[in-house]
């Protein structure tokens, strides 16, 4: 408010003296203005008033646009437009509407919406309105406790639900001493981590990988879901075989090996702790070998239920 008080008072003053000495005195300021155009940084900072004081001489006299020295005139320009937008948006204001919800009310939605998960803002709109509190639809909407979890379960909590009655499958490169390329095929059970079956061949068809199905799971001990990836080696025979057995299938989303993540780990351990060591002769050998770390690996991976621990400690 003083910097403005000064500029009127200096602008009163300018304006009664006489034209020569107002003359010689825009001379001597602008002479000032270019020394210190030519000694300030590159980027002046101005203030709120100082902005006001600039716009207010462009609105009064445009011509000043072109005697802008600390500023570019496009930045003055810059300036009026977004005070005019400051003055609209100030004028037009929203100064009525609907009436706030009383804070008890907005907890009352928050609890109902945090005790009851599958309700949504239509049912505890009702509840509501049976407990005689008018209230809109998209107020509850609004006020509901939002979740960051998905809409549905995700992997996550589909492999946790139905661990037990899930197996997977996956395929695997091994090279040979001879450059050959064999390929293993290893199928886990999700609820002891269980490796159930290993095979080698060197031509994964859809009627070898069907039958290495059936030598797996028995008819009366078949997994309920076998999760598996989109590879081309899985065609109708093998759907079709599933079927037969009473399995689900379900593939995984395509570039997403992360849903087929137990038996991808189970992949990358066997190379890490076994394959990475030896070097594979043939088929043969590289049946042995994964027929061994099956050995190692069931008893190894096998963790006891926590109630079966407890009750072993009690005994």
């Amino acid at each position: 408010m003083s910097r403005l008080l000064t500029f009127f008072s200096a602008l009163r003053t300018w304006m009664r003296g006489s034209r020569v000495s107002r003359d010689a005195e825009i001379l001597f300021l602008r002479q000032q203005l270019l020394v210190l155009r030519r000694s300030a940084p590159r980027r002046l900072k101005f203030r709120n008033t100082d902005r006001l004081i600039f716009v207010w001489l462009y609105r009064l006299f445009p011509s000043l646009l072109d005697a802008a020295i600390v500023f570019k005139p496009e930045t003055l320009v810059r300036w009026h437009r977004g005070g005019f937008r400051l003055f609209w948006r100030w004028k037009s204001r929203q100064r009525t509407g609907r009436p706030t919800v009383p804070a008890g009310i907005r907890g009352l939605v928050r609890q109902i919406s945090r005790e009851n998960p599958l309700w949504g803002a239509p049912r505890i709109h009702g509840e509501l309105l049976k407990l005689g509190i008018e209230i809109s639809q998209s107020s509850v909407a609004k006020y509901m406790e939002h979740r960051r979890g998905p809409p549905s379960q995700g992997w996550k909590t589909f492999f946790h639900n139905h661990a037990p009655h899930i197996a997977a499958i996956d395929l695997f490169v091994v090279p040979t001493i001879g450059f050959r390329l064999l390929y293993g095929l290893a199928i886990l059970h999700l609820d002891r981590r269980r490796l159930v079956w290993t095979s080698v061949t060197a031509n994964p068809t859809a009627e070898w990988i069907a039958r290495q199905i059936t030598e797996a799971f028995p008819w009366d001990q078949a997994p309920r879901y076998l999760i598996r990836d989109r590879d081309r080696s899985y065609g109708t025979v093998v759907t079709e075989r599933l079927q037969a057995m009473g399995i689900r299938d379900r593939p995984i989303a395509p570039y997403s090996p992360w849903q087929n993540g137990y038996v991808e780990r189970l992949i990358g351990s066997i190379r890490r702790e076994c394959l990475d060591h030896v070097v594979v002769f043939g088929e043969a050998h590289l049946r042995r070998i994964l027929a061994a770390y099956a050995t190692y690996y069931n008893p190894a991976s096998w963790r006891p239920s926590r109630y079966v621990v407890e009750g072993n400690r009690v005994g």
